[in-house]
């Protein structure tokens, strides 16, 4: 069989985004959310809200589980669906006033608790490392267009 010379690169991509889940997820289920949950209400915090097309895009969940997520966040009283003032077929979500506090706790809690797997690199090296995934991201990009 041929070694190609980018699959050692997608084991660490893969066993790097695996042990971050690992790390993460724990974390995110004690402050009381999954993580699609938490992955939400970090999205629309300090917003006015988004459409289901906005918060797609800017978040990793699937439209099929948007929704869903969404109407159990709503169940919690943590977010709202508004009509859209501009289109009036769109849904707005936003984060309930609940949600904004939820936010502002759990929010630099998970980010305190993510530093510390930082805290051994430098900045130069952090800001190697996103320069490269940019650079990946834009090259799988690319080649997913054409």
């Amino acid at each position: 069989m041929i070694q190609k010379p980018f699959i050692p690169v997608l084991r660490e991509l893969a066993r790097a985004y695996q042990n971050f889940e690992s790390y993460s997820a724990p974390h995110i289920r004690s402050l009381g959310l999954t993580p699609s949950q938490f992955d939400i209400v970090a999205t629309l915090g300090n917003t006015s809200g988004m459409s289901f097309k906005e918060l797609g895009e800017k978040t990793l969940i699937t439209k099929g589980t948007l929704t869903g997520v969404v109407d159990r966040l709503e169940a919690k009283n943590l977010a709202r669906r508004v009509a859209s003032q501009s289109d009036g077929r769109s849904q707005i979500v936003q984060l309930t006033r609940k949600g904004e506090a939820l936010f502002e706790r759990v929010f630099p809690a998970h980010l305190s608790h993510i530093e510390r797997a930082f805290t051994g690199f430098s900045q130069a090296e952090m800001d190697d490392m996103e320069a490269m995934l940019g650079r990946l991201r834009e090259a799988l990009s690319a080649v997913g267009t054409k």
